[in-house]
Protein backbone atom coordinates (compact mmCIF):
# COMPACT_ATOMS: atom_id res chain seq x y z
CA UNK A 1 0.00 0.00 0.00
CA UNK A 2 1.18 3.69 -0.71
CA UNK A 3 1.26 6.31 1.56
CA UNK A 4 -1.81 8.51 1.53
CA UNK A 5 -0.56 11.86 0.82
CA UNK A 6 -3.96 13.87 1.32
CA UNK A 7 -5.70 13.69 4.37
CA UNK A 8 -7.43 15.98 6.18
CA UNK A 9 -8.08 16.46 10.33
CA UNK A 10 -9.73 19.18 12.56
CA UNK A 11 -7.50 21.35 11.40
CA UNK A 12 -9.05 21.80 8.25
CA UNK A 13 -11.65 24.69 8.08
CA UNK A 14 -14.34 22.24 6.14
CA UNK A 15 -13.74 18.51 8.77
CA UNK A 16 -15.57 18.41 11.73
CA UNK A 17 -13.60 19.02 15.31
CA UNK A 18 -14.32 14.46 15.94
CA UNK A 19 -11.90 14.12 13.02
CA UNK A 20 -8.51 14.07 15.25
CA UNK A 21 -4.90 13.11 13.73
CA UNK A 22 -4.50 10.59 16.40
CA UNK A 23 -8.04 8.47 14.92
CA UNK A 24 -6.47 8.93 11.18
CA UNK A 25 -3.03 7.19 12.48
CA UNK A 26 -5.10 4.65 13.97
CA UNK A 27 -6.79 3.92 10.70
CA UNK A 28 -3.41 4.04 8.77
CA UNK A 29 -1.63 1.61 10.55
CA UNK A 30 -4.64 -0.75 10.80
CA UNK A 31 -4.76 -0.99 6.88
CA UNK A 32 -1.07 -1.56 6.40
CA UNK A 33 0.25 1.76 5.39
CA UNK A 34 3.35 3.42 5.71
CA UNK A 35 3.26 6.78 6.18
CA UNK A 36 0.37 9.59 6.12
CA UNK A 37 0.62 13.45 5.09
CA UNK A 38 -2.07 16.24 6.66
CA UNK A 39 -2.63 18.54 4.44
CA UNK A 40 -4.99 20.76 6.19
CA UNK A 41 -6.98 23.52 4.10
CA UNK A 42 -5.46 26.81 3.35
CA UNK A 43 -7.45 29.17 1.82
CA UNK A 44 -8.08 33.18 1.74
CA UNK A 45 -11.90 35.21 1.66
CA UNK A 46 -9.98 38.21 -0.22
CA UNK A 47 -6.49 39.38 -1.67
CA UNK A 48 -3.94 41.13 -0.22
CA UNK A 49 -2.26 44.13 -2.31
CA UNK A 50 1.26 41.35 -2.19
CA UNK A 51 -0.88 39.11 -4.39
CA UNK A 52 -0.75 40.73 -7.31
CA UNK A 53 1.73 39.07 -9.62
CA UNK A 54 5.23 40.68 -9.62
CA UNK A 55 6.36 41.75 -13.15
CA UNK A 56 10.34 41.27 -14.21
CA UNK A 57 10.55 45.10 -14.57
CA UNK A 58 9.07 45.31 -11.20
CA UNK A 59 5.73 47.11 -11.93
CA UNK A 60 2.99 44.20 -10.90
CA UNK A 61 -0.04 42.61 -12.94
CA UNK A 62 -3.61 41.99 -11.01
CA UNK A 63 -3.92 38.93 -13.15
CA UNK A 64 -7.42 37.09 -10.74
CA UNK A 65 -11.14 38.47 -10.54
CA UNK A 66 -12.61 41.43 -9.28
CA UNK A 67 -13.88 39.75 -6.42
CA UNK A 68 -13.53 36.56 -4.30
CA UNK A 69 -17.07 34.79 -3.47
CA UNK A 70 -18.59 34.13 -0.43
CA UNK A 71 -16.58 31.95 1.61
CA UNK A 72 -18.64 32.08 5.12
CA UNK A 73 -16.19 29.05 6.69
CA UNK A 74 -13.41 29.62 5.81
CA UNK A 75 -10.96 30.26 8.45
CA UNK A 76 -6.91 30.71 8.78
CA UNK A 77 -4.38 27.31 9.14
CA UNK A 78 -3.93 27.16 13.24
CA UNK A 79 -0.40 25.94 12.57
CA UNK A 80 0.70 25.85 16.21
CA UNK A 81 -1.73 23.90 16.97
CA UNK A 82 -1.48 21.52 13.75
CA UNK A 83 2.24 21.74 14.12
CA UNK A 84 2.16 20.50 18.31
CA UNK A 85 -0.66 17.85 17.35
CA UNK A 86 1.63 16.18 14.56
CA UNK A 87 4.17 15.78 17.08
CA UNK A 88 2.24 14.03 19.70
CA UNK A 89 1.07 11.60 16.42
CA UNK A 90 4.76 11.28 15.32
CA UNK A 91 5.68 9.77 19.16
CA UNK A 92 2.38 7.57 19.70
CA UNK A 93 2.89 5.85 15.92
CA UNK A 94 6.19 5.46 15.79
CA UNK A 95 5.58 2.63 13.34
CA UNK A 96 3.60 5.28 11.28
CA UNK A 97 5.48 8.38 9.19
CA UNK A 98 3.29 11.27 9.69
CA UNK A 99 3.94 13.97 6.88
CA UNK A 100 3.41 17.62 7.50
CA UNK A 101 1.31 19.72 4.54
CA UNK A 102 -0.74 22.06 3.28
CA UNK A 103 -3.49 21.75 0.81
CA UNK A 104 -3.01 25.62 -1.37
CA UNK A 105 -5.98 26.69 -2.88
CA UNK A 106 -5.70 28.65 -5.87
CA UNK A 107 -2.54 29.24 -4.70
CA UNK A 108 -1.20 31.12 -7.93
CA UNK A 109 -4.02 33.51 -6.79
CA UNK A 110 -2.53 34.18 -3.69
CA UNK A 111 1.41 33.56 -3.32
CA UNK A 112 1.68 35.86 -1.15
CA UNK A 113 -0.93 34.50 1.52
CA UNK A 114 0.50 30.96 1.04
CA UNK A 115 4.18 31.75 1.20
CA UNK A 116 2.97 33.45 4.52
CA UNK A 117 2.03 29.81 5.83
CA UNK A 118 4.67 28.12 4.63
CA UNK A 119 6.91 30.19 6.16
CA UNK A 120 5.21 29.39 9.72
CA UNK A 121 6.66 26.09 9.77
CA UNK A 122 8.09 23.11 7.55
CA UNK A 123 5.73 20.92 5.33
CA UNK A 124 6.96 17.94 3.67
CA UNK A 125 3.64 17.38 1.42
CA UNK A 126 2.36 20.84 -0.39
CA UNK A 127 -0.74 20.20 -3.35
CA UNK A 128 -1.71 22.38 -5.40
CA UNK A 129 -5.74 22.24 -5.77
CA UNK A 130 -8.48 24.87 -7.95
CA UNK A 131 -11.56 24.76 -6.44
CA UNK A 132 -13.00 28.46 -7.59
CA UNK A 133 -12.40 29.94 -10.73
CA UNK A 134 -13.25 33.01 -12.18
CA UNK A 135 -16.70 33.80 -13.60
CA UNK A 136 -18.61 37.53 -13.83
CA UNK A 137 -16.06 38.74 -12.17
CA UNK A 138 -15.90 36.66 -9.37
CA UNK A 139 -13.71 33.71 -7.93
CA UNK A 140 -16.41 31.04 -7.79
CA UNK A 141 -16.70 27.78 -6.33
CA UNK A 142 -16.97 24.94 -9.23
CA UNK A 143 -19.80 22.95 -8.06
CA UNK A 144 -23.17 22.14 -8.68
CA UNK A 145 -24.86 25.17 -8.60
CA UNK A 146 -22.06 26.77 -11.10
CA UNK A 147 -23.13 23.43 -13.04
CA UNK A 148 -26.58 24.50 -13.32
CA UNK A 149 -25.71 28.14 -14.77
CA UNK A 150 -23.12 27.23 -17.10
CA UNK A 151 -22.54 24.41 -20.27
CA UNK A 152 -21.20 21.44 -18.45
CA UNK A 153 -18.17 20.32 -21.21
CA UNK A 154 -17.47 24.85 -21.32
CA UNK A 155 -17.03 24.65 -17.67
CA UNK A 156 -14.82 21.59 -17.49
CA UNK A 157 -12.77 23.28 -20.66
CA UNK A 158 -12.22 26.62 -18.51
CA UNK A 159 -11.52 24.50 -15.51
CA UNK A 160 -8.79 23.41 -17.53
CA UNK A 161 -7.51 26.31 -18.75
CA UNK A 162 -7.48 27.64 -15.37
CA UNK A 163 -5.02 24.61 -14.16
CA UNK A 164 -2.29 25.21 -16.77
CA UNK A 165 -2.34 28.83 -15.68
CA UNK A 166 -2.18 27.50 -12.13
CA UNK A 167 0.79 25.52 -12.57
CA UNK A 168 2.73 28.13 -14.36
CA UNK A 169 1.90 30.85 -11.63
CA UNK A 170 3.01 28.76 -8.60
CA UNK A 171 5.91 26.91 -8.07
CA UNK A 172 5.24 26.32 -4.20
CA UNK A 173 3.67 22.77 -4.63
CA UNK A 174 5.18 19.49 -5.58
CA UNK A 175 1.78 17.62 -5.82
CA UNK A 176 -1.04 18.25 -8.32
CA UNK A 177 -4.50 17.52 -6.32
CA UNK A 178 -7.69 16.04 -7.96
CA UNK A 179 -6.93 17.68 -11.39
CA UNK A 180 -10.07 17.00 -12.79
CA UNK A 181 -12.27 18.14 -9.67
CA UNK A 182 -15.35 19.43 -10.95
CA UNK A 183 -15.86 15.72 -12.35
CA UNK A 184 -17.59 15.27 -8.62
CA UNK A 185 -20.42 17.53 -9.40
CA UNK A 186 -20.74 16.24 -13.16
CA UNK A 187 -24.75 16.36 -13.83
CA UNK A 188 -24.87 12.94 -15.23
CA UNK A 189 -29.04 13.25 -15.17
CA UNK A 190 -28.86 16.09 -17.56
CA UNK A 191 -25.75 15.93 -20.12
CA UNK A 192 -25.03 12.23 -19.35
CA UNK A 193 -21.95 10.77 -18.35
CA UNK A 194 -18.62 12.02 -17.77
CA UNK A 195 -16.23 10.94 -20.74
CA UNK A 196 -12.58 11.55 -20.02
CA UNK A 197 -11.94 11.32 -24.04
CA UNK A 198 -14.04 14.13 -24.92
CA UNK A 199 -11.44 16.20 -22.84
CA UNK A 200 -8.48 14.65 -23.90
CA UNK A 201 -6.46 17.37 -25.54
CA UNK A 202 -7.29 19.96 -22.66
CA UNK A 203 -5.83 17.00 -19.88
CA UNK A 204 -2.74 16.15 -22.28
CA UNK A 205 -2.34 19.98 -22.33
CA UNK A 206 -2.13 20.39 -18.47
CA UNK A 207 -0.21 17.11 -18.06
CA UNK A 208 2.74 18.58 -20.30
CA UNK A 209 2.57 22.10 -18.32
CA UNK A 210 2.78 19.89 -14.95
CA UNK A 211 5.45 16.91 -16.31
CA UNK A 212 7.51 19.96 -17.06
CA UNK A 213 7.86 21.53 -14.19
CA UNK A 214 8.65 18.09 -12.36
CA UNK A 215 6.05 17.63 -9.98
CA UNK A 216 3.30 14.88 -9.42
CA UNK A 217 0.37 14.18 -10.64
CA UNK A 218 -2.22 12.81 -7.68
CA UNK A 219 -4.82 9.89 -8.13
CA UNK A 220 -7.56 10.95 -5.34
CA UNK A 221 -9.82 8.57 -4.64
CA UNK A 222 -12.58 10.92 -3.41
CA UNK A 223 -12.98 12.03 -6.96
CA UNK A 224 -14.38 9.67 -9.31
CA UNK A 225 -10.95 7.48 -9.73
CA UNK A 226 -9.24 8.03 -12.99
CA UNK A 227 -8.88 5.42 -15.76
CA UNK A 228 -5.29 3.60 -16.19
CA UNK A 229 -5.92 5.52 -19.95
CA UNK A 230 -5.52 9.27 -18.29
CA UNK A 231 -2.80 8.10 -16.20
CA UNK A 232 -1.18 6.88 -19.52
CA UNK A 233 -1.87 10.41 -21.09
CA UNK A 234 -0.37 11.65 -18.15
CA UNK A 235 3.01 9.54 -18.90
CA UNK A 236 3.23 10.55 -22.87
CA UNK A 237 3.23 14.11 -21.65
CA UNK A 238 6.09 13.21 -19.66
CA UNK A 239 4.39 12.80 -16.37
CA UNK A 240 6.73 10.42 -14.13
CA UNK A 241 5.31 10.13 -10.83
CA UNK A 242 1.99 9.37 -9.44
CA UNK A 243 1.00 10.18 -5.43
CA UNK A 244 -2.04 8.44 -4.12
CA UNK A 245 -4.67 10.63 -1.69
CA UNK A 246 -7.85 9.61 -0.10
CA UNK A 247 -8.42 13.30 0.48
CA UNK A 248 -10.31 12.15 3.43
CA UNK A 249 -11.84 14.37 5.47
CA UNK A 250 -13.05 11.07 8.14
CA UNK A 251 -10.44 9.14 9.89
CA UNK A 252 -12.54 6.45 8.84
CA UNK A 253 -11.58 7.29 4.62
CA UNK A 254 -7.86 7.45 5.33
CA UNK A 255 -6.53 4.82 2.60
CA UNK A 256 -10.56 4.93 0.93
CA UNK A 257 -10.07 2.79 -2.40
CA UNK A 258 -6.47 2.43 -2.38
CA UNK A 259 -6.72 -1.13 -3.86
CA UNK A 260 -8.56 -0.12 -7.05
CA UNK A 261 -6.51 3.27 -6.76
CA UNK A 262 -3.21 0.72 -6.43
CA UNK A 263 -4.73 -1.61 -9.47
CA UNK A 264 -5.16 1.46 -12.38
CA UNK A 265 -2.06 2.70 -11.57
CA UNK A 266 0.05 -0.37 -11.98
CA UNK A 267 -2.12 -1.08 -15.28
CA UNK A 268 -0.75 2.33 -16.52
CA UNK A 269 2.55 1.00 -15.46
CA UNK A 270 3.48 3.24 -12.52
CA UNK A 271 5.02 1.01 -9.65
CA UNK A 272 6.29 1.50 -5.75
CA UNK A 273 10.07 2.24 -5.47
CA UNK A 274 12.12 0.89 -3.13
CA UNK A 275 11.19 3.77 -0.61
CA UNK A 276 7.38 3.32 0.40
CA UNK A 277 7.15 6.94 1.25
CA UNK A 278 8.04 8.20 -2.32
CA UNK A 279 5.64 8.58 -5.23
CA UNK A 280 5.33 6.00 -7.80
CA UNK A 281 6.81 6.29 -10.71
CA UNK A 282 7.23 5.33 -14.15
Amino acid sequence: MPTDNHVHSRWSWDTATASSMQLACARAVEIGLPGVAFTEHVDFTDWSRADAVQLADGSTQVNRPARVGARPRVAPLDVEGYSAELARCREAFPELRVLSGIEAGEPHLFPAGVAAVLATGSFERVLGSLHAIGHDGTLTSVDRALFAELDAHDLMRRYFAELVVLVGGSSVFNVLAHCDYPRRYWPTARVGAYVESDFEEEYREMFRALASSGRALEINTRSPLASDTLLRWWWQEGGDAVSFGSDAHQPFRVGAHFDLAVDVVEAAGFRAGRDRLDFWRR
